[in-house]
This record gives structure tokens, sequence and C-alpha cells, in this order.
């Protein structure tokens, strides 16, 4: 597109635009035909800037909470005034919030204002609330938040943007803006909120389905329990193998954030770590998130390190531990990050490098290495026509239930257009209904033509899995929908019930 511009600019000497000119100016032609969808989604798509922002099937916007006092005393989080524990005034997600002075609204309004502004369409929504320990908060606070978060989507519409930034004075019912949120422009199709192995009960999980939760990001950073104590996480590994059965059974998706190179581990006992994690069925989470321990200041660990007491990992250490790590993944996993955020001005020692996951793929692509996790493997711009599915499924024990995972991809398993997991413990629930590839848009017609989403991808995995259920001796199964998601699973028999959509299997 770029050459493009160029070419015909010196061939007719025209005035080049910015990418995001051309779209302001696209998006304002479109306003002015009133009743109209967008007519050419595939220039829209030629415009687009950074297009990773939703090659996987949606948009992901992170709000962060206010300063709140943390439980945790881990001797390797660093506490700055008026910022989360945990978390660095540096960091991208961070300045987005201390500008909008910490307002959900506002953070979500100026994160869906900028992805449309290079092109994104925003109408599918991942929310993730980030901020430290998530069910520690006051409930009122956790409502108030999440209500927030609901009208801003509400409220965002192509023509006029953001109807203003400010917050709003007075409670909005919050089931009143989720239903509202069903018909919406922008949807919420999924929450993510971080919190700890020891702050979830079955109490805390049905608060968390009220909020319209469907995943939660364990804080495990190891599953030693003498780590853990000399890192002063406060939890044991019994209780993150408690947590995630309670989660997985009330249909959650799990992720685990683990820390490699924490204080008294070494490289072997990393690797067993993850060696462990996916082969004991007490823990095999959906989703994983690796930060590698970051050494920074105003951290109890800075002070060991200065005396001596402790070394992180070499960059060069690291890259090897993480292509032993990403050698072994099983292909139901889907590792979504393998580095945090954090600027290298901050990190006194180790790897500073934030793009690691290309340079380790790039290290294992010398040896002829591959990633097997669902990253790695789904699908991206790849047009739908030039796609045949295939059918895969493969069944593992995990959390005292067994556990279904359903997807299509090509032939040689080296493109995964979408997935299902399955799980069946007690009751039959659908926990994770994904397709990837390029986002089509709510209202477009043509991405069914041109694109891997709105084929029927998913419809035909929940009529596999629903078939694996009734043949299992199930009688009904649940889905723990995104609020946003709700109106697909009506068209297919389901009814919502108690914050899950259920059907009964005839």
């Amino acid at each position: 597109m770029e050459r493009f511009k160029r070419d015909t600019s010196k061939e007719h000497g025209l005035a080049i635009f910015k990418n995001s000119e051309l779209l302001k100016i696209y998006h304002e032609t479109l306003s002015k035909k009133s009743g109209q969808s967008d007519s050419f989604p595939l220039l829209e798509i030629l415009l687009r800037k950074r297009p990773v922002r939703s090659l996987s099937g949606v948009v992901n916007v992170s709000v962060l909470t206010k300063p709140w006092p943390c439980p945790g005393k881990c001797i390797f989080c660093p506490s700055q005034k008026n910022i989360p524990k945990s978390y660095l005034a540096s960091e991208p997600a961070v300045q987005r919030a201390v500008t909008n002075k910490f307002s959900p609204y506002r953070q979500v309004a100026m994160r869906l204002k900028a992805l449309r502004e290079i092109g994104h369409p925003v109408d599918k929504v991942e929310l993730r609330v980030i901020g430290g320990t998530w069910s520690f908060y006051p409930e009122k606070y956790q409502e108030r938040f999440i209500a927030e978060c609901f009208r801003a989507c509400n409220e965002f519409g192509l023509k006029s943007g953001v109807k203003g930034l400010k917050s709003r004075s007075g409670k909005q019912n919050l089931e009143n803006l989720q239903k509202r949120n069903e018909k919406a422009k922008c949807r919420i199709v999924g929450i993510a909120v971080e919190t700890r192995p020891d702050y979830i009960n079955p109490e805390e999980i049905k608060w968390l389905r009220g909020l319209g939760v469907t995943k939660v990001e364990l804080g495990v950073q190891t599953i030693y329990d003498d780590i853990l104590q000399l890192n002063q996480r406060g939890h044991t590994v019994a209780a993150t193998i408690a947590t995630t059965r309670l989660l997985k059974n009330a249909g959650f998706k799990v992720a685990y954030q683990m820390m490699p190179g924490l204080y008294g581990s070494s490289f072997k006992k990393d690797m067993a770590m993850f060696k462990e994690i996916f082969t004991n069925p007490g823990f095999k989470p959906d989703y994983l998130k690796i930060y590698p321990l970051a050494l920074v200041k105003d951290t109890k660990l800075h002070k060991f390190y200065q005396q001596g007491k402790f070394k992180p990992y070499t960059e060069k250490e690291l890259i090897a531990l993480l292509i032993e790590i990403k050698k072994t993944l099983p292909k139901w996993v889907r590792v979504e990050r393998v580095i945090r955020d954090i600027p290298p001005n901050d990190i006194v020692a180790g790897s500073k490098t934030l793009n690691l996951r290309e340079t380790v793929l790039k290290e294992m692509a010398k040896t002829g290495l591959v990633c097997q996790c669902v990253r790695c493997r789904e699908t991206k711009g790849d047009r739908a026509a030039d796609e045949k599915p295939c059918l895969f499924r493969e069944d593992y024990e995990a959390s005292a239930g067994r556990e279904i995972f359903l997807s299509f991809e090509d032939k040689a398993r080296t493109k995964l257009f979408a997935l299902l997991r399955l799980r069946l413990a007690g009751q039959a629930f659908i926990r994770d209904l994904h397709t990837y590839g390029q986002m089509a848009q709510l209202a477009q017609g043509l991405a069914s033509r041109e694109l891997i989403q709105h084929r029927g991808l998913g419809k035909k995995l929940m009529a596999v899995a629903e078939k694996i259920a009734k043949k299992s001796g199930y009688e009904k199964i649940a889905v723990i929908s995104g609020v946003g998601v709700r109106p697909y699973y009506r068209k297919m028999g389901y009814k919502l019930k108690n914050t899950y959509m259920v059907k009964t299997l005839n």
C-alpha cells in the first residue's frame, strides 16, 4: 500500500497522505451515509496500521485499576507512589491510566478511539482488567469499574465516536448496561481479571460471573512451595491446584502467570516446572503468560542483588530456557506473552529485549524447532477461500475432569482457524470458543467470503461438542459466554440461566 501511494504520487504529482489521514476521510465519508455499514472493508484492512492488533479475531483493551493496597509482600514487586503495586509508571498501560486519572470509562474510550483511528474494527472487545489482586478490591469498586467499561463500549460508535470522555455521576445498573451491550456496536466478548490463587472460593466465583468475567489469570509464579516462601508470595501450590479446579468446574478459562528466574530457583528447576505444569493433571492451564523475573529498583530483591545474593538470568540463558519451554508445549495451550512491557531503562540487570518472542522463534527456526502452542499456529491474515479446515480432537485429563480440545486446522496442523474447549466433570461446559484470523465486523457481509470469521466454523464446533456431551450421558450443556456474545448462542437454541447460556440436549 505504501509503495502504491509513493509510485502514484510520483507519476501524477499527487500529495502523499498518511494511512491515518486516509482512514479519517474514509470514516467521515461513511458517516455521511446514514444507515449504511462499512462498504469497503478490504480497503480499511489495506490502510490499517499495526494489523496484529486485530489478527486474533478480537481487539484487546487493557484497563488499569486505581492504586490499591496489595495483600502480597513479594520481594520482586516494585511499589511506586500512586501506582498499583507490581506496575511501573513507565509502562504504556500505566501511562494511559494516569493520563485518564484511572477512570475505567476514559481508559476504554481512549483505547477504542485509538484503535479505530488506525483502522481496526472494535466490534469485538476482550477486556483485560489489570492492576494486581482484583479479588482484594471492595465489591462496590469492582462493580462500578466494570459498569463503566460496559458503558464506554455501549456509547462508542463510528459516527460520533464516544459521547464525551467524562465519567458520569450516578450509578447505572450493571445488569442493564450488560443487556445494552448485547446489541451495542462495540461488544465485550470476554473479560479477564488478575488475582491470586488464595483469593478464589465458590462465593468469589459467583461474584465474578455476575460481573461478566469469563477468564481468570492466576499469579502462580512457581509450583514449588520452597520458592514461594523464599519470595514471600503468601500462598501455596495446593491453593493453585484447588483454585484451578474450582475455576474450570465453573467454566472459566484459566491462565497462569509464571515467573522463571525467581530468587532460589535455577535453570534446571524452571525447566522441570514447565514440564510438570503440562503433565500434572492438577495444573494444565488453558493460557500461559511467561513473565521472566525483571530486576527493578524499589524491591527487596534489588537489595539482595546489590549484596551479591541474587543474579538474574542473562539474555542468553533466558532465550535458551524459553526455547526449551516452547518446543515441548501441547497444542491446546496458548502462550500469550513471554515478556512484560517493562521499559529497558527500568530493568537493572537481565534481559531488556521487549520483542523476546520474535527472538526466540528465530533462534528455534535455525535448528528446525517450532512451537506448537495456539498462538504460534493461529491463522493470521489468510484468505478463507484458500483454506480447507480439517476437524481435530484431543482429549486429556485435568483438574479431576475430562477436557476435550476441538479445533479446525489445516491438514498439516500448522494453521489453526478455530477452537473449542469442552469440559466434562459433573456437567458439560463449553469453556472457550474462538475463531482466529482478521476480525470480521458484526455487520460485514463481505467478511464471510474473504475472511475466516463468520464462515460457520464456530457453529460446527458447537454441534460437535453437543454430540459429544449427549453421547457421554449429559442432558444439558452450558457455555460461559461473554455478555456481547449471548445473541450468537441464542440463535443456536441457548438460553440465559444464572449468567450462563444453557441448552437442553434433545
